[in-house]
């Protein structure tokens, strides 16, 4: 309860604040009110929903992640409005005190704020508030195609030319809208790739998220058939069950579906994909992630039966277990295929030119393709979206890699 009281009184200054510059901008009052009643509107949702709703637990559904949305909208607005006001009242503030020591002025008094900052102030702060409700309306299935030709010296003769659709972080549990579902399954479909590879969190928590979009994922087809590892999410980790048996239940459940799918799940395990005599090793580990994510992944399990002189592709959620353990691994394994990070959702992209996320604060190979030691990481950027509704600048990504030989034009 404490923590709420705290959360309404920063909130209510924050408001009080941001609607001074309101004041300052513009004489009309029905615009300070439709502030005050946007504002109460969007604090009652968000507590209604994240304390009284009949939600199930810690389960983030879309009501919640709505209102989730809606606060760091107007939050967003509001610090940034801020900025600009505290910083004139810093100098406003040592203006007054310079006119009463200096003898200008025989009484303290702060000097009018300025129209004209204020307006700076309110027409900054509506880009990003803008651009979140953009990523919540549409920016959420903006998406992209994504293509990379990855060259290799030991890449198989047959296998130059082998294009790998990947796509990762389906999380349906968030999907409201089966139309742009469907296109972007058609969009995976019209890739003709040679094989297709999911690389975790076909779900928020629960198996049954994905039921009503189970037909639309079996229609996936690609000449090689279909691969799949589990993500963090997919282990039913963040909901509180009643029993440690339903929750198995439930993980039981997932993998049966992404079987029924037509996926070929791997759980610490390899394939061989074959053309003719020569063949790529297929290898796929369980969620490994650092700090407090899911350490279920057994690489030296998964590449058991796997030759040391291989062409190797890895299906690794969590690009972390790339930097921590793959890479220094006595195996060279040439590709990895990754996700988790989502692009965190917001960032600024601009092929060729820039690539920035807050993420990158914390994971170092957050996006697109990385080289090390002579072996490559793709991280996926997600199909899906958790937490915040929307997408902003990070959009939701399908993969297409083609390997080519090296030397050979």
């Amino acid at each position: 309860m404490l923590r709420w009281i705290i959360f309404v009184v920063v909130y209510a200054v924050l408001s009080f604040y941001a609607l001074q510059a309101l004041k300052t901008a513009t004489r009309y009052p029905w615009v300070y009110y439709l502030f005050i009643a946007v504002s109460l509107l969007v604090l009652g949702n968000f507590i209604y929903q994240f304390t009284l709703s009949e939600a199930d637990g810690r389960v983030l559904s879309k009501p919640k992640s709505y209102a989730f949305g809606f606060l760091v909208a107007m939050l967003s607005f509001k610090l940034i409005t801020i900025l600009f006001l505290a910083s004139e009242d810093l100098i406003r503030l040592l203006s007054g005190a310079y006119s009463r020591f200096s003898g200008d002025s025989k009484e303290f008094s702060l000097p009018s704020r300025r129209r004209f900052l204020s307006l700076v102030a309110l027409g900054i702060a509506a880009l990003p508030f803008s651009a979140l409700l953009y990523g919540m309306y549409r920016g959420k299935y903006n998406f992209k195609v994504l293509k990379y030709n990855l060259e290799f010296e030991d890449l198989p003769d047959a296998f130059d030319g082998y294009q790998i659709t990947q796509i990762s972080d389906v999380h349906s549990g968030s999907f409201d809208n089966r139309k742009k579902i469907e296109y972007a399954v058609n969009l995976i479909n019209q890739q003709q790739s040679d094989v297709i590879f999911f690389t975790g969190d076909m779900v928020n928590n629960k198996a049954e998220e994905m039921y009503p979009w189970a037909d639309l994922f079996s229609s996936l087809t690609a000449k090689d058939g279909k691969y799949s590892v589990l993500g963090n999410h997919d282990y039913g980790d963040y909901v509180e069950w009643d029993t440690e048996e339903e929750k198995s239940e439930n993980l039981e459940s997932l993998k049966k579906l992404q079987r029924d799918m037509g996926f070929d799940l791997l759980l610490n395990e390899s394939r061989y994909l074959q053309r003719g005599t020569d063949r790529l090793a297929l290898i796929g580990v369980e969620n490994w992630g650092r700090g407090g994510f899911k350490k279920a992944g057994d690489l030296e399990k998964a590449a058991g039966k796997v030759d040391k002189n291989d062409f190797k592709i890895l299906l690794s959620h969590d690009p972390s277990h790339w930097e921590d353990v793959v890479i220094k691994d006595d195996l060279h394994y040439h590709l990895t295929l990754s996700g988790h990070t989502h692009g965190m959702q917001y960032g600024i992209e601009i092929p060729g030119f820039i690539k920035w996320s807050p993420v990158k604060w914390r994971y170092k190979y957050w996006a697109g393709i990385y080289e090390e030691l002579g072996q490559f990481i793709n991280v996926n950027r997600g199909f899906g979206f958790l937490g915040y509704p929307g997408r902003v600048g990070i959009w939701p990504e399908i993969t297409v890699i083609t390997l080519k030989k090296k030397g050979v034009a």
